[in-house]
């Protein structure tokens, strides 16, 4: 689709230089930055690097998360505070970088469909995401008519680390499908919202 590409990410050194290898090979330029969103000041390095291209930014995905597990009654303060700094603030500082840098383009929130459902076990993550969904609408109407905000909430993708294995069967055995989506399938809506210029 002719981009180049910035990656971020804060701890999987590993597995992102191999992406980067793997997209480079594919002919498209493409650089791992690695960054803490969770703090604000991380975030300007991590544009100060994507200005470095010297292309215009076109699309961004916020995709990062945390999903700390509790009960309202027991959850941690800085396990409340780690899912919104990561899950909701920084998309917003994020945007608010990238609404600066656009003359026009695309922001894309992963968000979740239990931002839309009463997860008790996980209050901070549930919160944090019906949070983006509002974010993403309030964005779509401020940053409108040049730049576009959509949302993606995929359903189950990859097993989680706080979930086990059979209680991933059981959420799969649930959809309608029997199966959880696949990479390819979520990449293949974000395609097609680049692609329709007119979705907001």
């Amino acid at each position: 689709m002719g981009y180049a590409i910035a990656l971020h990410y804060r701890g999987s050194a590993d597995e992102a230089e191999k992406t980067v290898e793997e997209i480079c090979a594919l002919g498209v330029d493409c650089i791992p930055i690695r960054a803490d969103l969770t703090q604000p000041e991380k975030i300007d390095f991590l544009f100060s690097l994507v200005d470095e291209f010297k292309q215009p930014l076109k699309v961004v995905v916020n995709s990062a998360a945390v999903m700390p597990a509790g009960k309202p009654q027991e959850l941690d303060l800085r396990d409340w505070d780690s899912a919104i700094d990561l899950n909701l603030r920084a998309p917003f500082l994020i945007s608010q970088h990238a609404a600066k840098r656009m003359t026009n383009g695309l922001i894309v929130n992963i968000t979740d469909i239990g931002a839309n459902k009463a997860w008790s076990r996980y209050p901070s993550y549930t919160v944090s995401k019906a949070g983006l969904e509002s974010l993403t609408k309030i964005l779509a109407r401020a940053f409108a008519p040049n730049i576009r905000v959509n949302a993606i909430a995929p359903g189950l993708v990859l097993p989680s680390d706080v979930v086990n294995e059979e209680t991933w069967n059981k959420l799969v055995d649930k959809l309608p499908l029997k199966r959880a989506a696949t990479l390819d399938e979520l990449t293949m809506t974000l395609e097609f919202l680049i692609k329709n210029e007119y979705i907001t």
